[in-house]
């Protein structure tokens, strides 16, 4: 048998928590106009991960996606509870529009560019976070926003008027679709969450509890 932080459905569970992740953040900023700088960072810097040579490495560590992982957990747990409708709107919207996108190689190959001239903003990322989601955010909106399928982000007006939050959001959403297109790549798949989902919520409990609390 294969150590657990090797094994696919390990694998798929982290790819996924990334997704539910951002779900997070976005609403966590639609609705406050605040993120938590540490979970983030890892997932918006996921974007320039080309050559990671694993799905942790991809965000940093495990320990990065502890707020993907928590949030996975509850979602998987209980998806009709009313403190996840809105979680579950951006997980299944995200992992939508990313099947859109895996059927286009053109705005593949237009993103990976952009990302790649992009990536040098990245490596000072911390203190330049508004001038790095800016440029993501221009991605999102030439390409992904181009879809008659968009994602509708619910919120506080005044938050999500602000020029600043919309490009963090449209930046969470490139990242939240970056990570949907490697939960596809391992294998990952809609039904899963449905008909594998008690092994899906096991092993994002147990990655989430060895972490600890968020």
């Amino acid at each position: 048998m294969e150590p657990i932080e090797h094994d696919r459905i390990t694998q798929q569970v982290l790819a996924l928590a990334g997704v539910t992740q951002v779900a997070r953040l976005v609403d966590q900023v639609s609705k406050t106009g605040e993120y938590p700088a540490e979970f983030l960072t890892p997932v918006i810097n996921s974007l320039f991960a080309f050559d990671a040579d694993s799905t942790a490495a991809i965000y940093g560590g495990v320990v990065n996606l502890k707020l993907g992982l928590h949030n996975l957990s509850a979602l998987l747990a209980n998806r009709d509870g009313p403190e996840n409708q809105e979680l579950v709107k951006y997980v299944f919207s995200m992992l939508y529009l990313e099947r859109k996108f895996a059927a286009n190689p053109q705005m593949q190959d237009i993103v990976h560019s952009r990302l790649e001239h992009a990536a040098v903003k990245s490596e000072h990322f911390s203190s330049h976070v508004n001038e790095v989601c800016q440029s993501l955010s221009g991605i999102y909106q030439d390409t992904l926003s181009t879809f008659k399928f968009r994602i509708k982000v619910s919120g506080s007006a005044q938050q999500l008027e602000n020029p600043l939050n919309a490009d963090i959001i449209r930046a969470l959403l490139l990242a939240g679709i970056r990570s949907a297109y490697l939960w596809n790549q391992l294998g990952g798949r809609r039904w899963q969450l449905m008909f594998q989902r008690r092994k899906l919520l096991d092993r994002a409990q147990r990655l989430s509890r060895e972490l600890g609390v968020v």
